[in-house]
C-alpha cells in the first residue's frame, strides 16, 4: 500500500471512532457512509471501491456498539416489505382476473352456441365447396 492509501485508511478509522462516539466534527453525525466520507475527508466512492472492508467494518460496529440497524438497511427492509405487499396484491388481482376470463369465456361460448342454434343455415355460394356437408 502506498502512503496516500494508508493515510486514507487511518482517517477513515478515526472518523468511524468519532461517529460512533457521537463526536462528529465535520459531518452531521449520522451513521451513514455519506457522513463517514465527509467526516474522514475521503470521497464516498473511495469507500465503496477501495475501502469496502472499512465500510463493512463501520456497519458491523454500528450493529454491535449501538445495538441498532444502519439507516440504509432499514430503508432497504422497508422497501422489501412494500414490494412483498405489492406482489401479494398483484397475485390476488391476477387470480381474480383469471377467474373473470374463465367466466367471460364460458358466457361467450353459451351465447355463441345459442346464436348458432337459432340462426338459419347459411348457404354457400356456387363456387365454394364445403369441407363438411351442410346441415338442413
Amino acid at each position: 500500500m502506498n502512503h496516500q492509501h494508508q493515510d486514507e485508511r487511518t482517517r477513515i478509522r478515526q472518523a468511524i471512532d468519532r461517529l460512533l462516539a457521537g463526536q462528529a466534527t465535520v459531518s452531521n453525525g449520522s451513521l451513514t457512509v455519506v457522513a463517514l466520507a465527509a467526516e474522514s475527508g475521503v470521497h464516498r466512492m473511495a469507500l465503496h471501491k477501495r475501502h469496502v472492508d472499512l465500510k463493512n467494518e463501520f456497519y458491523e460496529r454500528i450493529r454491535k456498539e449501538t445495538q441498532q440497524v444502519p439507516e440504509t438497511e432499514e430503508r432497504l427492509r422497508a422497501t422489501v416489505a412494500k414490494l412483498r405487499t405489492t406482489i401479494t396484491n398483484q397475485r390476488a388481482e391476477i387470480e381474480e382476473l383469471r377467474h373473470l376470463v374463465t367466466s367471460l369465456t364460458l358466457a361467450s361460448a353459451v351465447l355463441t352456441q345459442a346464436h348458432d342454434a337459432s340462426a338459419e343455415p347459411v348457404l354457400a355460394p356456387d363456387n365454394v365447396i364445403p369441407l363438411r356437408p351442410l346441415t338442413s
